[in-house]
């Protein structure tokens, strides 16, 4: 299989670094600044085992790639830029079977929230789920960052809406030669709900950053304890944080990188580098969404995925929102 990386940021830039590094072959699909970095100076990538720079093949979009009938095409693009990503790799031909890429080709989303593989299987005959655990850091164009040992990551993987096959077992079979655990599960969905709860925190992150404090801890509490709710109301399973602990374990283990600073999650990364947007719609949206579609008020979502959307689109600075005016905005929001 040759894997087609969408989006070579954090989790895409790691993941295709660490394929390569095991034997797979990969291209890297990147736009800007970063595509000309990766193509001018190859892939930089700092892992616990130190900073390496890899000599990979790299494109600015599909036209620019020749699709084989053996490819894989890994969606790592952030989950408000699919439907374009989706868009304009699904038309193209695939060489020697006189089909499109969406007619034969799997595609597997790589992604945070629950919305890509809905979008995808609008569009692609063969869907596949993965729940990434994958702590990435991509703040500087041609360098993505991963400190987990032993560990990199995990990536739970399976058929959209349900299942397995062969092909979700080959991509595993090539994930697991690399320093990742990737379990083939019939239910792949259940765990990437699961991940949804722990990224709705994420727009607390971005606009308030990272001190600790009780202020800050109780609105993590609510923004899970409304998910939660409105999981029940929908009929929505997700694996327990129980089950989460004991497939992860100690796996994972974030590391100190040498010459890299501590860097935020994905939602803080799209606000540091002012990238416009931020993927609050497909995190807390999708809570508000179910809790407007069963009855729950869900007033800690709406707020975060309000001024999260905000904070991109003017380009605010990450973190610079005080968290005691945030708590006072879910407050009157929760009083309308």
């Amino acid at each position: 299989m040759r894997y087609i990386i969408i989006g070579a940021g954090a989790v895409g830039g790691i993941i295709g670094g660490r394929l390569a590094e095991s034997g797979s072959e990969v291209v890297l699909v990147a736009r800007g600044a970063h595509y000309a970095a990766l193509r001018d100076a190859g892939l930089r990538m700092a892992t616990a085992e130190g900073t390496r720079t890899l000599a990979l093949p790299v494109a600015d979009g599909p036209e620019a790639v020749e699709l084989r009938a053996d490819d894989v095409l890994v969606l790592t693009v952030k989950i408000q830029d699919s439907a374009a990503a989706l868009d304009a790799w699904a038309p193209r031909p695939v060489a020697g079977t006189g089909a499109t890429a969406a007619e034969v080709l799997p595609l597997v989303c790589a992604q945070n929230g629950v919305e890509g593989e809905r979008l995808a299987l609008r569009r692609f005959h063969h869907v596949y789920g993965m729940c990434v655990w994958l702590p990435a850091t991509f703040l500087e164009p041609g360098l993505v960052a991963a400190a987990g040992s032993p560990l990199t990551g995990m990536l739970h993987i399976g058929r959209y809406p349900s299942g397995t096959d062969e092909t979700a077992r080959q991509i595993s079979g090539d994930l697991e030669k690399a320093p990742f655990e990737a379990p083939v599960v019939p239910d792949v969905m259940r765990w990437k709900y699961a991940k949804l709860l722990s990224n709705l925190g994420n727009s607390i992150q971005a606009v308030c950053g990272s001190d600790p404090g009780e202020v800050r801890a109780g609105l993590a509490r609510q923004v899970v304890a409304e998910g939660e709710a409105v999981y029940a109301a929908a009929g929505i399973e997700a694996a327990s944080t129980e089950e989460q602990q004991r497939a992860r374990g100690e796996k994972i283990v974030l590391q100190p990188l040498e010459g890299q600073p501590h860097a935020g999650g994905s939602s803080w990364q799209s606000l540091s580098r002012g990238t416009g947007t931020i993927e609050a719609d497909f995190l807390n949206g999708e809570i508000s969404l179910l809790g407007r579609m069963h009855g729950v008020p869900t007033p800690v979502n709406d707020v975060l995925q309000r001024t999260a959307n905000a904070f991109a689109r003017e380009r605010r600075a990450a973190g610079s929102l005080p968290v005691a005016e945030l708590a006072a905005l879910v407050a009157a929001e929760a009083a309308r």
